[in-house]
């Protein structure tokens, strides 16, 4: 197949492979709401006391653990060859033990399994099981001297780990499988893989991360549906031993995700993110991202949030205690954004315990309010798209600068506004989806076919509203640049024909006179220009465009300084697009606002990311929360109530972990517009776990929030 076609080879094999694999989903996936790891080491049997653990998820009310089983260690007597036993295991049966002991709790329980490395039996009996490089070497693991790292597409899966699944799933009835790291380490030049890569597509191997090459383009398609045939296998010979069980892989998350998120939210009954802690520069609102995107395509299914209790850098300190600020943090935003809290902890074998008290506390108050915690719905009216086809087709290798970075950026922005928002799938446009949002955010979104653009073009003319910036809808699904902005006639913009990569002391001139200036300029008042960010997209109106609120100021010299002055003070060009369209409004930055504000953070670009989501929205949002700091505000209805979240990151650490205290913030007016024909018969407080004196009035409650520590969530019970 020399010349790939999209609709032959990607879009069919995904859309088939799309429906869930069974009619029903397992009774009990929607049960636990605490969740509880053991990852177990090889030498924890015969020193590590498994009584403790069980009492532990007994105080932690958790209602569901995940057990090491099998994998590259089992801990269990397998009868399988080559399934290498732990050395310490003797006679015991220490996934069995632990087991027994959740069932006398009433708990849910999955086993553990992990396939990525085999020690050195494993690689001698079946070398062909091994991962290969470029250069036709097998792959050492890189961590544990003697072991290697296995083929993930090949007969170690396929073969060797479904049989273990089985003997673990007949022998344990247990109600899940969930496998890390199953999807391998990284592209395997193995024999199976260059066979089975060349049968499906007529093409060798990609020598090249370049996704505008015809094979690397087919990889892409060709792995994550060989990784769909491996998680619908495993869960079927699962479902033959135990109707009621299913597979869970690990796998998910945003646009850099390596599987297909609309196909995962389609087959998956429930998913785990697993986003364990901040490292490098993640920001305390990192974990609640995490909830957004999974249930862009997850919907309604439930959610856990993994986090470890340790440091999560690239020196793998997995034996490390985080302090308790960070871990609570961590564990509290991704609650308030949706995600059932999961903790994690690596060995049996205590050595540090400062973590017990502190993820025992988080989930005894989680336990006190889980009615109020298992949610119906989100009732944000603003939502974010994000693009896996854009990360993989347009971004590339530059991915993460070049596509997340702008999510990041807008992110922050809609934080720092207190906006509640939701997250969306650029694969889930129809209005099914999408019409309970007035606005959809595209941060951009560079790569989208013709027919998400009419997507797009239909939402607006039923009353929806969009944001854009920079190369949003310039190039279509495949990467591929087109001659126009597939929503030019949206945005009232058309390409100019360049992109100008980096521009180096340019700035924006803010239009209009004082007093009669556009409502995107709000809280700009007394200024004449402000920076301009760093790339820009050559624009020209579509159509007559008399008052742009924003035009450019060109580049100019910057050394030596008394050089430094503007050779064109005044231009007509526009540099934000802002109209009606339909029955909605639109706008569109042609320059990368939201990627600079993530590195620059300035407050005047802030101010006009905040202003394009109020103004488009053209409504109130579902709650509005005024007062000094930075909280994460999320808003939830329930069977018989609705929550407002308010997350406290105000905090000198925020950008840059570990937090060292929590620094309260003071106190938070809050007006909460409640659904309609609602009324509010009873209003708390459920961190402080006390009521509060609320004023009702226009279908809207409106009370003071003393302070907040680290989380406060107003519960309002419907009359």
């Amino acid at each position: 197949m020399a010349d790939l076609d999209r609709r032959t080879f990607l879009s069919a094999p995904l859309a088939l492979a799309a429906p869930a694999f069974a009619a029903d989903p397992p009774e009990w996936f929607d049960r636990p709401m605490r969740w509880a790891q053991l990852t177990l080491v090889e030498d924890d049997p015969g020193q590590y006391d498994p009584g403790f653990w069980i009492d532990y998820f007994r105080r932690t009310h958790s209602d569901a653990a995940c057990l090491s089983a099998g994998g590259c260690v089992a801990f269990y007597p397998t009868r399988i060859p080559l399934h290498y036993r732990s050395q310490w295991l003797g006679d015991r049966d220490c996934f069995g033990e632990l087991v027994a002991g959740c069932r006398k709790l009433g708990m849910v329980v999955i086993a553990r399994t992990d396939p990525h490395a085999a020690h050195p039996a494993m690689y001698q009996a079946h070398p062909e099981w091994i991962a290969v490089d470029a250069e036709g070497r097998k792959r050492p693991h890189g961590s544990m001297p003697g072991w290697w790292l296995t083929c993930c597409l090949g007969p170690y899966n396929f073969e060797f780990m479904t049989e273990v699944t089985k003997e673990i799933v007949s022998r344990y009835q247990v109600d899940g499988i969930f496998s890390n790291r199953w999807s391998g380490s990284g592209m395997c030049y193995c024999e199976n893989c260059r066979a089975n890569f060349l049968a499906a597509t007529g093409l060798n191997l990609p020598r090249t991360s370049d996704p505008q090459d015809p094979a690397r383009r087919a990889y892409i398609e060709w792995k994550q549906q060989r990784l769909f045939d491996l998680w619908k296998l495993w869960d079927t010979e699962i479902r033959k031993i135990n109707p009621a069980a299913c597979y869970i892989p690990n796998t998910g998350g945003g646009a850099l995700s390596e599987l297909d998120m609309k196909t995962i939210g389609e087959r998956a009954p429930i998913l785990f993110a697993d986003r364990q802690a901040r490292s490098g520069l993640a920001p305390l609102w990192a974990a609640g991202k995490n909830g957004k995107e999974y249930r862009a395509t997850m919907g309604r299914k439930p959610i856990g949030g993994i986090f470890s209790v340790g440091v999560e850098e690239a020196y793998r300190w997995k034996d490390s205690v985080q302090s308790e600020p960070e871990v609570r943090m961590w564990v509290l935003d991704g609650i308030a954004n949706g995600l059932r809290p999961w903790f994690t902890k690596f060995a049996g074998t205590l050595r540090d315990k400062r973590w017990l008290p502190v993820v025992e506390k988080v989930y005894q108050w989680h336990y006190r309010n889980e009615r109020y915690l298992r949610n119906e719905e989100p009732l944000a009216r603003v939502a974010m798209v994000y693009s896996q086809q854009t990360a993989h087709y347009y971004g590339g290798t530059a991915a993460r600068r070049k596509v997340e970075d702008h999510t990041m950026g807008y992110y922050q922005a809609l934080i720092e506004a207190r906006i509640p928002f939701e997250m969306v799938h650029d694969r889930l446009l129809d209005g099914s989806k999408i019409d309970r949002y007035k606005v959809l955010v595209l941060p951009n979104i560079a790569a989208l076919s013709d027919a998400q653009c009419a997507q797009l073009y239909d939402y607006v003319q039923r009353g929806g509203s969009v944001v854009a910036t920079h190369e949003t809808s310039l190039y279509d699904e495949w990467g591929v640049r087109r001659a126009d902005f597939g929503l030019s006639t949206l945005f009232g913009a058309s390409y100019g024909g360049e992109v100008d990569p980096r521009m180096q002391n340019s700035y924006l001139r803010l239009e209009g006179a004082a007093g009669k200036r556009h409502p995107l300029l709000r809280g700009l008042e007394g200024a004449e220009r402000i920076i301009n960010g760093v790339s820009r997209v050559s624009t020209r109106a579509g159509a007559p465009y008399p008052d742009p609120p924003l035009t450019l100021i060109p580049s100019y010299p910057d050394l030596p300084m008394e050089e430094v002055y503007p050779r064109q003070p005044k231009t007509d060009i526009p540099e934000v697009f802002a109209r009606e369209s339909g029955k909605g409004r639109v706008v569109y930055f042609p320059w990368d606002i939201d990627r600079t504000y993530w590195e620059v953070l300035s407050p005047d670009h802030f101010a006009l990311l905040r202003n394009a989501v109020e103004w488009a929205a053209n409504e109130p949002p579902p709650a509005t929360v005024t007062g000094p700091g930075v909280l994460d505000v999320t808003v939830w209805r329930q069977k018989e109530s609705m929550t407002v979240h308010l997350v406290n990151l105000t905090n000198p650490m925020m950008m840059k972990g570990p937090l060292r205290e929590l620094i309260p913030a003071p106190a938070q007016k809050v007006t909460v517009r409640l659904p309609a024909g609602k009324r509010a018969a009873k209003v708390q407080l459920l961190s402080a776990a006390q009521p509060v004196q609320v004023q009702q009035a226009g279908g809207a409650i409106t009370l003071t929030v003393p302070s907040v520590t680290d989380i406060e969530v107003v519960a309002i019970d419907f009359a």
